[in-house]
This record gives structure tokens, C-alpha cells and sequence, in this order.
């Protein structure tokens, strides 16, 4: 989690150090409006990620300790583990998720493992039953889930040869577009 934290503020640092100029430097050449507005655009992507990310994993691990409990929806009562990630996600504001595991891995677009970042679905088979298990993953090959009967939320290391052995795969959740009202449609048409 350390190497997350240092990398984003190592990116912020590198994106927002060309901005102050002091009064040794020269005067930069003008830059065209064209590159400018590409140059906006890429940096409200890369803010709109990072805050999308910073949410979900905010919200995610603000659970942290919650107790398990199968069929479980909300904290008071004991989350499982694809009601955590519903709740993460629409806390988030981020998508109203299914019910259960299973259903959610139909959700998105799947993920590499080597691609995996902050914010996306990791599934695994623990019930002998593929997608039977779904956490979030919080960078650095850790996760946060509800695990089972008697435990409570918490984060866990997808290299224990446990959780190795029943990967799954990842599953990246765009969030909702808002919906187009049926007014918008035939303005727009």
C-alpha cells in the first residue's frame, strides 16, 4: 500500500512540477490551443481516475472489520463478500451492481493480472464453484474482501498460495453513464 501511495504522489509531482516556473527560467514558447485543450483533457482524465480509484479504495477499507455474514447487505447487520463490493460501489457512486459473485463477474471488461489496478474485481473459486468469491484489489497484489463465517473485512495478499490456487480472474467496472431521459433522446436525434 506504501508503493501505491508513493507511486500517485510521485505521478502528481511530475504532472503538476511543469506548471511553476521561477524567475530564472526563460519565458516557455507558446503552446497552441490544440495542445493545450489534449494537455486539459489527459490531466482531467488522469484526476477523474485517480479520484474514481481513491473513492472506491476509501470506501472499501473504511469497512475494514465489518463481520461476515452470508447473504449479508449491510454493516450493521454483517456484509459477504459480493455485498461488500455492491455497497463499495454504490457508496462510491460509482455502479449498481448484482447480487451475487458469480453475477458480477459478468460485469465489465476482464483484466490481466498484469494490468490489475486500484479499484478492480478480483474473483476466485472458493466454494468449488468458479466466481464464487469476489474482493477489490488495492494495488501491490492486495486485496480487501469479506471472507467467511466468523471472519471479518480485511485485506489479504493474492500471492498466499491459497488464493493463488483459486484465481479466477479481474473484472474492470466503468462507472454508469447517467441515463438519457426519453426528452434527451429525441433532442439529440
Amino acid at each position: 500500500m506504501k508503493n501505491t501511495k508513493l507511486a500517485y504522489l510521485l505521478l502528481s509531482l511530475f504532472l503538476y512540477s511543469g506548471s511553476a516556473q521561477s524567475a530564472d527560467d526563460k519565458p516557455a514558447e507558446p503552446v497552441n490551443a490544440t495542445a493545450q485543450s489534449t494537455t486539459a483533457s489527459a490531466l482531467a482524465t488522469l484526476k477523474n481516475l485517480r479520484d474514481k480509484t481513491s473513492d472506491l479504495t476509501i470506501n472499501a477499507m473504511g469497512m475494514l472489520g465489518i463481520k461476515y455474514r452470508r447473504g449479508g447487505t449491510t454493516p450493521e447487520n454483517g456484509l459477504d463478500c459480493s455485498g461488500f463490493v455492491r455497497l463499495v460501489f454504490k457508496n462510491s457512486n460509482e455502479a449498481e451492481l448484482p447480487r451475487t459473485a458469480k453475477e458480477i463477474s459478468k460485469k465489465g471488461e476482464q483484466v490481466d493480472t498484469k494490468d490489475l489496478k486500484p479499484g478492480d474485481l478480483v474473483f476466485y473459486n472458493t466454494l468449488r464453484k468458479s466466481f464464487s468469491h469476489v474482493g477489490i484489489y488495492l494495488g501491490d497484489n492486495q486485496f480487501i474482501h469479506a471472507p467467511s463465517a466468523g471472519g471479518k473485512i480485511r485485506i489479504e495478499s493474492m500471492n498466499l498460495s491459497y488464493w493463488k490456487k483459486r484465481f479466477n480472474g479481474a473484472r474492470r467496472i466503468a462507472s454508469e453513464e447517467p441515463a438519457t431521459l426519453p426528452e434527451q433522446e429525441k433532442k439529440s436525434n
